[in-house]
């Protein structure tokens, strides 16, 4: 009876002792994602966007930038298309893949150039002026898990090593492949009681498409001259213009002072979690030659697009940046994500931000 009673107590101990260890970790955890910020500055932006199962973080991204802008110029709140967007940004790639003979990305993915060139070239429309994302297909919010193989595999047939030319009229294969999955783009629509073309509708914004400029920082190119960022995404070989990341932090600050929002294309491949927060780890103090570094070996990517539009410290005092992801309302912060500085200085790639946020001297270089 007493062994029986002791295995009991030793397994009653084993038990609690493990459950012990596993509120221990929850705890960390959620003290973790449960952070206390205390904002000191926050820019008006529009709703948390869900990309869903789509590698559009781009579209959403910039598109939501271009919604803050224009909120804050005009204190009028859209909600733009991210699918017009899509729809001609794929077909654009599509061209010029085949442009390429192949050499060239067929991807999912982009940037905000690609964005400010679709609306420069073709114009845009609000988001109930085409089908809701997901539904041609059946889902309730963008999935391209069997879209963009389809079209992955199409546009690469056309320039397959046996094909001496493209076949006529290819584009017309392309586009059907896009409209059967994203819709097809209006040439007209109705917006609160108007008509509008998607050139006619951009107009009305207020949004001055020759004011934005892209800002990066590397040093295989010198600084204070344009280059091309070598990123697969970065397909239309839009340039950026390279300054010291102390200096493009700084702009950033100011920006964000000033009452700007700034897309922000970067890393999050390492510490940024779906609690909320984006960290690195203790002591790692980031530097112009261990971005570098981390960018020629490939640890440090360029993969994803999102919204900055604030400035937070935690506990500590210790800087954040509050970014707008459009992961859905997901995490602590229901689809807000707190950058610390340290994160967002190793790993931002580029910012996209309006030319009036910028210093008179920078403004003046970049023109």
């Amino acid at each position: 009876m007493i062994k029986k009673f002791s295995v009991f107590l030793t397994m009653m101990l084993l038990a609690s002792a493990a459950s012990a260890q596993e509120n221990l970790i929850a705890g960390a955890l959620k003290s973790k994602a449960q952070k206390q910020f205390t904002i000191l500055k926050e820019n008006p932006i529009t709703s948390v966007k869900d990309q869903h199962r789509s590698g559009t973080c781009w579209a959403y991204a910039t598109l939501g930038y271009f919604e803050s802008e224009i909120l804050r110029q005009t204190g009028k709140t859209y909600d733009l298309c991210e699918m017009f967007v899509v729809n001609k940004d794929y077909m654009d790639c599509a061209t010029h893949y085949v442009r390429m003979h192949g050499y060239s990305q067929i991807s999912e993915g982009g940037s905000c150039d690609d964005v400010l060139d679709v609306i420069r070239q073709h114009g845009i429309c609000p988001e109930d002026a085409m089908p809701a994302p997901g539904s041609l297909t059946g889902d309730s919010l963008a999935n391209f898990n069997v879209f963009f193989p389809e079209l992955e595999k199409m546009v690469r047939s056309i320039v397959r090593k046996d094909v001496k030319e493209p076949l006529p009229h290819w584009q017309d294969s392309v586009q059907t492949i896009i409209e059967k999955y994203v819709g097809r783009c209006p040439e007209s629509f109705v917006y609160e009681g108007k008509n509008y073309t998607p050139k006619s509708f951009t107009e009305n914004l207020g949004l001055n498409l020759d004011n934005y400029v892209s800002l990066t920082s590397f040093t295989h190119h010198p600084f204070n001259q344009w280059f091309v960022i070598e990123a697969p995404y970065k397909w239309r070989l839009k340039p950026s213009y390279n300054i010291p990341i102390e200096q493009l932090m700084e702009v950033l600050d100011q920006a964000l002072d000033a009452g700007f929002t700034v897309a922000w294309g970067g890393d999050v491949s390492g510490d940024f979690t779906y609690t909320g927060l984006a960290q690195l780890p203790e002591g790692v103090q980031p530097t112009q030659q261990m971005r570098q570094e981390q960018w020629d070996d490939w640890r440090f990517t360029y993969d994803h697009v999102m919204v900055i539009y604030g400035k937070a410290v935690d506990e500590q005092g210790k800087p954040y940046y509050m970014v707008k992801n459009s992961w859905g309302k997901v995490g602590e912060y229901k689809g807000t994500w707190y950058m610390s500085r340290d994160y967002m200085t190793l790993n931002t790639t580029y910012i996209f931000l309006n030319r009036d946020a910028l210093p008179k001297k920078l403004r003046k270089a970049v023109e």
